[in-house]
């Protein structure tokens, strides 16, 4: 057991060495592995059917789980846990160094990501890693591959200075980004091995800047799936039929309108919406004038009309906030049964199928939204068109519920403020964010009374499923220092 005195607060040389330690394993052993990572298209189930036979999802566990147990930390025991089709999970524990403590940090990432996108620059790529000016590019590794590997980090930082820490449990799925359907049944199997979890670190999120610690105090719940419009049973001449056979396309806008104003991009169904809490919207105006119109500057505008860039929905930096985190959005995010302009003949198109993906406020349960959604498109269908909505995941699990953060303690309250003044040299900042991350919702009813920090390097532009994701390196190691912080200031 540590010979140091656990009640003593963090000094200054020790914190510093934290950071120190952290900066040299980010730069000689996790940009490495995260290089390597980003190379395989591990892609998520909901993106590739055939995930198991292609191995990929394998491919990162395994290295992820090889490079931990590498590490060789005391105590330390791993396993890749597996329930018969489903995505696999690792789950490693490492003991408390903290005298009669009773109490758990859970640990929590994703190894799983999305599929490929289109619009990447030139000299970069999906599954081609390039580091550059301190921003390690390519898809997964600051969503969020690179968790595990800080985790660990951080436990490392401290027991190389024998500062004590509680026990330290942590979970690493694969099936996140397809609505972490397979994760519950984990969480009910592990539940015990779990013990007193009164701390989750959630390494999952973003950040609304790269100069300080950034905590996120919501999450959005999600619905996808996909709506179909059939009218015909095969393409017909535009010429002599359109007039006769209503268009799939406008039986579709008729359908998003009983849901959406095209005008506004206002959710219509009440259903969909919550009331804000007050003391969430008096954070999000602490943050708009923080971040003032970079909330919306920093997005990658097209060239408008007038020769300026397209305008957003608002320019009010509150209302920017509140509509990214608290209010319901539909976005189209895939579309089948139209051909590509280039290939587009005069045929009335038999079927409209659209992938849609609608985002829900924090305090909206996922799965009463999906059913209320596919009721909603379904009923009543125009000219008695075949309207399917299917949404995604599997039966229990269509829609993935929101999260809004339990009130801090004091200590995490001061744990986290401090970590920020010592490893960036700024006050803390409190954002809810626009994604969603199911499990958080899981261990909140699980775990009613555990704290969460919530935090991510996804900051500005960083640019998670999109093209040119990067992981901003420097952020990724101040931060892997502030959780090693935290935990060690944990009562």
């Amino acid at each position: 057991m540590n010979a140091r005195d656990p009640n003593l607060p963090l000094q200054a040389d020790e914190a510093s060495s934290l950071g120190q330690f952290a900066a040299q394993v980010w730069d000689e052993e996790i940009v490495p592995a995260l290089t390597e990572y980003i190379a395989i298209p591990a892609k998520s189930p909901m993106f590739d059917a055939d995930w198991a036979a292609h191995g990929h999802i394998e491919s990162v566990l395994r290295n992820a789980a090889s490079w931990v147990e590498s590490k060789k930390v005391a105590g330390l025991k791993l396993e890749v846990i597996r329930i018969p089709d489903r995505t696999p999970v690792i789950f490693f524990e490492v003991p408390a160094t903290k005298a009669d403590c009773q109490d758990t940090v859970l640990l929590y990432g994703h190894l799983d990501k999305q599929p490929e996108f289109s619009g990447w620059r030139s000299d970069l790529g999906p599954w081609t890693p390039k580091y550059e000016d301190g921003k390690l590019y390519g898809r997964g590794g600051a969503d969020d591959g690179y968790a595990i590997y800080a985790s660990l980090t951080a436990i490392m930082a401290l027991d190389r200075q024998g500062i004590p820490r509680p026990r330290c449990v942590g979970i690493i799925e694969t099936c996140e980004e397809s609505g972490s359907y397979d994760l519950p049944a984990y969480i009910d199997m592990l539940k015990e091995r779990l013990g007193n979890v009164s701390l989750v670190v959630c390494l999952d999120s973003g950040a609304g800047d790269y100069d300080r610690l950034w905590l996120t105090t919501s999450l959005r719940g999600n619905v996808t799936g996909t709506l179909k419009v059939e009218v015909l049973t095969e393409g017909i001449h535009s010429g002599d039929n359109s007039g006769v056979a209503p268009s799939s396309f406008r039986i579709m806008r008729q359908l998003l309108d009983r849901l959406e104003d095209a005008k506004t991009g206002r959710l219509l169904p009440a259903d969909f919406h919550c009331e804000i809490p007050t003391d969430r919207i008096a954070q999000a105006q602490t943050t708009a004038d923080i971040l003032g119109a970079e909330v919306y500057k920093r997005m990658p505008w097209a060239c408008g009309a007038d020769g300026g860039p397209v305008l957003p929905v608002t320019t009010e930096p509150l209302e920017v906030l509140l509509n990214r985190t608290w209010r319901p959005t539909l976005s189209v995010t895939g579309v089948d049964g139209m051909p590509p302009i280039s290939n587009a003949g005069n045929v009335l198109r038999p079927f409209t199928a659209f992938k849609l993906s609608l985002r829900l406020p924090p305090l909206i349960d996922g799965n009463e939204a999906a059913l209320k959604l596919k009721a909603l498109l379904e009923d009543d269908a125009p000219y008695n068109a075949k309207v399917s909505f299917v949404p995604d995941g599997r039966a229990g699990a269509y829609g993935a519920t929101g999260w809004n953060t339990p009130d801090l303690q004091p200590w995490l309250t001061k744990a986290v403020a401090e970590a920020s003044m010592t490893h960036f040299g700024t006050e803390i900042g409190y954002i809810g964010q626009g994604g969603t991350i199911p499990l958080m919702g899981m261990l909140q009813k699980g775990f009613p009374k555990a704290q969460m920090m919530v935090c991510g390097v996804l900051g500005p532009k960083s640019n998670a499923h999109g093209p040119n994701e990067f992981l901003h390196v420097p952020y990724g190691k101040r931060l892997t220092a502030a959780v090693a912080q935290v935990m060690a200031a944990h009562p």
